[in-house]
């Protein structure tokens, strides 16, 4: 069994590479084989938000605080708030994050396939970032 003291581990800069504004990320667990367990406490600022990005075994999201946006490739962008739990099937193209005007933060978690749990694709662009929200 591994203890992972509460400040443990240090916060890390979202990549601009995969991420769009400011992200902080807090790792919750990243398991080791055969184990293939992995999840973050992920944080955006107003606007922030993921590239476009897939997953191999697909990902669940757990909104902790906050209003965000998350859309799939072709779908329309939907609202989350906290206490929403959104589950992305695998392979399915998607981003995620904080809605204009507000921080979100979320759990997200996932499983690695083959020692890799997340295919980073494009940017999301402004023009796709500002499409009306659908009311649900």
């Amino acid at each position: 069994m591994d203890i992972h003291r509460n400040g443990s581990r240090p916060t890390q800069r979202g990549s601009a590479d995969y991420f769009t504004g400011t992200v902080w990320i807090d790792p919750i667990v990243s398991a080791p084989a055969p184990a293939r367990a992995a999840a973050a406490l992920v944080s955006f600022a107003p606007g922030a938000r993921t590239a476009w990005h897939t997953h191999p075994l697909g990902q669940t999201l757990h909104v902790v605080s906050g209003i965000g946006r998350a859309q799939t490739e072709g779908g329309a962008v939907r609202e989350i708030r906290a206490g929403d739990t959104v589950w992305i099937p695998p392979g399915e193209k998607h981003w995620h994050g904080a809605a204009p005007d507000h921080a979100m933060a979320h759990i997200a978690m996932q499983e690695a396939e083959g020692g890799s749990a997340v295919t980073w694709l494009e940017q999301v662009s402004d023009a796709d970032y500002a499409r009306p929200v659908v009311a649900e």
